[in-house]
């Protein structure tokens, strides 16, 4: 086990575990975004420097800082470790400068994006892009390319995560797309033009932060906080058969996997639960979907709360901030 302290809370976690991992079980404003890292996807991680921290300690028995900014995706905590994240100017430099770099090229689509509303680069842009560009210079372009009736790719969107690469690689035999050309021209694609289509393609779709990959059938069709989010289960011999229904009365308009907080996915599902059971009876249906009241879609969505989670929350929020403590009339959580 190792002691690794991020932004001043201390916190021990087994050994290899990286410094994101950490920040996690911390949760709240320490944990580091992550653009490319995908807990389910080995190899991933490392690729897009929104994680990026100051360790200003390296460890107990060798306290000197490291030199450079560390992606902390890829590093491990090491005993005595001390990192610094939001209470870093410069590591909240180098996250706007990254951001920057992400949106070189990246199209003003957020009005036309069926990614709007759930977007991991959207949500950075407001919390750490500057208000205008200084890029002078034309953005890339890339030939349309058409990948199968179920999968609409729009590479200028792409920020090269390689996340979707990695699914169909570790999720199924025979991938058919992956990352072509070098530098400014690499870009998503099929080397000869051939559909994607496999049992578990659609979840190149949930893994994608960004709009690059969205969903055919649900183009256009409604906003996702005009929707109403819905847990629900099947009997599925390929899959887990545990969805999240995007549903606008009795209409089913788009099926997708189950994310947690970070917007992962936990049990990825197939193309038959996600595209070929869109009716109501199709499902059991659990209950409204959890949203984080930080995210658009939670707008006008109720649900009801659970008070054991939220004493929890009040509980980390404390320890965080180092506030003071509950007041010492127990709160009744029990009714």
């Amino acid at each position: 086990m190792a002691k690794v302290t991020i932004d001043g809370v201390e916190i021990e976690v087994p050994d290899g575990t990286t410094i994101l991992n950490a920040a996690r079980q911390i949760g709240g404003d320490v944990v580091p975004p992550a653009m490319c890292y995908y807990t389910s996807l080995s190899e991933s991680g490392g690729k897009c420097r929104v994680c990026l921290v100051k360790v200003t300690q390296g460890s107990t028995k060798d306290p000197r800082p490291m030199p450079k900014l560390v992606a902390s995706c890829r590093t491990t905590v090491m005993d005595g470790m001390v990192v610094q994240n939001i209470t870093s100017p410069e590591v909240l430099e180098a996250r706007k400068g990254v951001v920057e770099f992400l949106l070189i090229n990246h199209p003003l689509d957020c009005p036309i994006c069926d990614q709007a509303g759930e977007c991991d680069l959207q949500n950075l842009a407001y919390e750490h892009g500057a208000a205008k560009t200084r890029y002078e210079e034309d953005r890339r372009t890339f030939e349309k390319i058409d990948i199968g009736d179920k999968i609409k790719l729009q590479m200028t969107r792409c920020i090269l995560c390689y996340r979707c690469t990695f699914v169909a690689d570790q999720l199924t035999n025979d991938r058919v797309h992956g990352v072509l050309n070098r530098g400014d021209h690499s870009e998503i694609s099929t080397y000869i033009q051939k559909a994607v289509d496999n049992d578990f393609s659609g979840n190149m779709i949930d893994v994608c932060p960004v709009g690059a990959l969205t969903d055919n059938t649900f183009r256009f069709k409604s906003r996702v906080w005009f929707t109403k989010p819905l847990d629900a289960h099947r009997n599925c011999d390929k899959c887990c058969g545990k969805v999240v229904l995007w549903t606008k009365g009795e209409e089913v308009l788009r099926v997708s996997a189950r994310k947690d907080k970070y917007g992962e996915v936990k049990e990825f599902i197939c193309n038959e639960c996600r595209y070929e059971h869109k009716n109501m009876s199709d499902w059991t249906v659990e209950g409204p979907r959890h949203i984080e009241r930080s995210s658009v879609i939670s707008q006008n969505h109720y649900e009801k709360i659970d008070l054991n989670n939220l004493k929890r929350e009040i509980e980390r929020q404390i320890v965080f901030q180092k506030g003071k403590s509950l007041p010492e009339a127990p709160l009744n959580f029990n009714n």
